[in-house]
């Protein structure tokens, strides 16, 4: 990869993250504003980033459009939609569908009731953390277990709330919990006021394609009650698998 599109890459990275005026993205670049400017005025020209009123970089309208169209094109979440709406209309409770991307899972969909008292934050194309989530936990269970210990190994385990796993031997034990009996609970360890439980997307392969999950803040419901929802989570994730080519 050229350097010039490795750092247009970069500076497209810091936007996203906030950092957004042309002396800050010099300086956590360690370059030069010049450098910095020429390729901020390509990635405008393109639509990838515009400059507000205050002058702040922020992402421009064409990377939205290629986020979606990626979104549009990701078979899983395309071939578990109506499994998820179903699961929505069903429970009437936000249904979310995440995927691994590298150390974190990342949220590439999220079903919410019409009526909802209560909206949660998460968005899609946010990530969560594997070690303190239910998705995040399906996630890697499905893993071979030598890449499960090495992904695990090298997690960073902030502490979230009282009841988050603090280390590789607490997650690894919760993980083959999981694995064998199919779901997996966050239990406030996440956020303290939010329950959810998730289960495997599975593909023809068997391997684990995707988490799909059931978040519940506990004003709406308690923990107990977010664990009868198990059942209908773990058919519609069976009904998904199925139509990804899964076959038990």
């Amino acid at each position: 990869m050229s350097q010039s599109v490795a750092r247009a890459l970069s500076l497209l990275d810091r936007v996203a993250n906030g950092t957004g005026t042309l002396g800050e993205l010099a300086e956590a670049e360690g370059v030069h504003k010049s450098t910095v400017l020429r390729l901020l005025r390509v990635l405008e020209e393109e639509g990838f980033v515009h400059h507000d009123g205050a002058h702040r970089y922020v992402l421009g309208p064409h990377l939205f459009r290629l986020a979606q169209q990626a979104l549009d094109s990701f078979e899983v979440r395309v071939v578990a939609a109506p499994r998820l709406r179903r699961l929505r209309d069903e429970i009437s409770q936000t249904v979310h569908l995440a995927v691994l991307d590298g150390a974190v899972a990342t949220y590439v969909d999220k079903l919410e009731p019409r009526e909802m008292p209560v909206r949660m934050a998460s968005r899609i194309g946010a990530s969560a953390a594997l070690h303190s989530t239910a998705v995040g936990k399906v996630l890697l269970a499905g893993l071979d277990p030598a890449e499960r210990d090495e992904l695990v190994a090298r997690l960073e385990y902030e502490r979230f709330t009282e009841r988050t796993p603090s280390g590789p031997a607490e997650l690894l034990a919760e993980v083959a919990r999981v694995a064998e009996r199919g779901w997996a609970t966050d239990h406030a360890e996440n956020e303290t006021f939010i329950n959810c439980v998730a289960a495997p997307i599975r593909g023809a392969d068997g391997r684990t394609l995707a988490a799909v999950s059931v978040s519940v803040p506990d004003v709406l419901l308690p923990y107990e009650g977010v664990l009868e929802l198990v059942p209908s989570l773990v058919a519609a994730a069976a009904d998904a698998s199925r139509d990804c080519g899964h076959r038990p």
